[in-house]
């Protein structure tokens, strides 16, 4: 029995199951296994009768194209989880601000435990992705990955590792701007609580402080958080593309 075109449909479906296990926005941890299956199954029959899908695979090349397109996809899949983590991280950086890391729970999404704000800046970041079609775009360029690194053996490129360096430098950039505007009136307040401790010493700042902290600190939060979208969606354009050359670094 020829088990040649079995092993080459299982090759073409490795970017689509990396992007589907990597990505909390088509799949993720908590997603049920069939869901995840049936999607990866669905993405490569679709895929494959418009990709160059070589008919024969040399037995020696076999680990090496398996890695090489295990890789293509996780860049890809990379691109599209730094934006969840960096949503995350601003929502965890402005609720460490705001005193909320001592009610830490378990984020249904990534299954660590995060503060409700983190989980909160998450959940915003998947509606804005799937709201702005982001999800059409991450496919097409599965799409096109194929027509741009056909299946097959390749070489590394030599600025990988700033490419990689850059996508978490973008999750940082991400985290920083989505939490900027609360940490900046928190630290105003804490600078002002820092005065009255020093001009009215007998005040129990110890236990007044921890109020006025989180009602100026939800009323920053009431209004900034219409800011969020769009800074998410100007973020979604230049993950994708460095999602896309550090892919083709496995040229």
């Amino acid at each position: 029995m020829d088990l040649s075109p079995i092993l080459v449909f299982a090759i073409v479906l490795i970017r689509p199951s990396l992007l589907v296990l990597a990505t909390p926005m088509f799949g993720g941890t908590y997603a049920p296994a069939q869901a995840k299956i049936g999607l990866v199954l669905v993405l490569g029959a679709f895929m494959a009768p418009v990709i160059g899908v070589p008919r024969t695979i040399e037995s020696g090349m076999f680990l090496t194209i398996v890695l090489r397109e295990a890789l293509i996809g996780f860049a890809m899949a990379m691109a599209v989880r730094l934006l969840q983590a960096g949503a995350e991280l601003g929502g965890y950086l402005t609720g460490f601000q705001m005193g909320l890391s001592y009610a830490a729970l378990i984020d249904p999404q990534s299954g660590v435990r995060n503060n409700v704000l983190a989980a909160l800046y998450g959940s915003i970041a998947m509606i804005v992705f799937f709201l702005s079609n982001a999800h059409h775009d991450v496919l097409r360029a599965l799409a096109a990955s194929y027509q741009a690194l056909p299946i097959g053996g390749g070489a590394v490129a030599a600025d990988l590792g700033e490419l990689v360096a850059r996508m978490f430098g973008l999750m940082f950039t991400l985290g920083v701007r989505l939490a900027a505007p609360i940490v900046v009136v928190l630290l105003i307040v804490e600078v002002a609580l820092g005065v009255m401790a020093r001009v009215a010493p007998t005040l129990n700042l110890m236990v007044t402080a921890a109020p006025v902290r989180l009602l100026i600190g939800w009323m920053a939060l009431a209004l900034t958080v219409r800011v969020l979208p769009e800074i998410l969606m100007r973020a979604f354009p230049q993950a994708l593309t460095l999602g896309a050359r550090t892919a083709a670094a496995m040229h």
